[in-house]
């Protein structure tokens, strides 16, 4: 779809991952503004946005194992508290979006998905793709998900991306988070990887490192060596790892600056 940009905002960025329940309402107010002026600026832009659970979602989860699937009844009640947890932050995000200005519409993920083995089998899309059509900013999110052999689940923003990434072509992915891109040797971070090409992925994976709070779907390597996947499915694509906690990043990376780190494919291979 010409125009479209996947932008995730990390659940760093908009609660504080080390304190349970807790959204940061300042810097989710300043992203808000900053998608706000890009919309403004570009009318063309077309815009889905995910968020992750921070310390809304990842706690409980990772008390109840929830990821791993449900064999109990107490699994289930996880599952339950993960799930209003999800709903919580969603509705401050989608909040704080809509005070803002951008025509924002929450779209539930366990709602329409059917899942077999943390797998996407069956996801009816067209509600998303209405939705961009009439400019309106979707917004999906790490949400629980029945589970046709694990019971339940949980997928990442991520993950829901890879599966639209086919379908909807978008011609970026924008991952936004506390840290300013991948860096090499984490957690000293003075070496920025300002460029990451799949055939890369070997001789980095001892070297990045990232996320010292609880996260239950993966780490910074895990989400690189995801997006780097993605670019079999689309080769044009374009994934940048920034930070959005500074004011103006959010806003400038969507108008196309190659803030963080771009993980691509090399431009004689696309």
């Amino acid at each position: 779809m010409p125009g479209l940009i996947f932008l995730k905002l990390g659940g760093s960025i908009i609660t504080n991952k080390d304190q349970t329940n807790t959204p940061d309402t300042t810097k989710m107010e300043i992203i808000a503004r900053d998608i706000k002026q890009a919309l403004d600026k570009d009318p063309s832009l077309s815009l889905l946005i995910g968020h992750g659970s921070g310390s809304f979602g990842h706690h409980a989860a990772n008390k109840y194992g929830t990821r791993n699937g449900i064999t109990s009844q107490e699994g289930w009640s996880g599952f339950s508290e993960v799930a209003l947890r999800a709903r919580e932050l969603n509705q401050f995000v989608l909040e704080k979006l809509v005070i803002s200005g951008v025509k924002a519409i929450s779209i539930s993920p366990f709602s329409g998905i059917q899942a077999e083995n943390r797998s996407i089998t069956n996801w009816d899309i067209s509600i998303i793709s209405d939705c961009l059509y009439q400019h309106l900013v979707p917004v999906i999110y790490g949400d629980v998900i029945l589970d046709r052999r694990l019971g339940g689940t949980i997928l990442s923003t991520e993950e829901l991306f890879a599966y639209l990434v086919h379908r909807l072509q978008p011609e970026r992915i924008l991952l936004a988070g506390l840290e300013e891109g991948v860096w090499k040797d984490y957690p000293q971070n003075t070496q920025l990887i300002n460029e990451i090409h799949p055939e890369d992925i070997k001789a980095l994976q001892a070297e990045i490192r990232g996320s010292g709070s609880i996260d239950v779907t993966g780490g910074m390597f895990t989400k690189v060596q995801s997006m780097t996947g993605l670019l079999k499915q689309l080769p044009t694509l374009e994934i940048q790892i920034f930070s959005g906690s500074k004011p103006g990043n959010v806003y400038a990376t969507l108008m196309g600056d190659k803030k963080g780190t771009l993980i691509r494919n090399r431009k004689d291979e696309s």
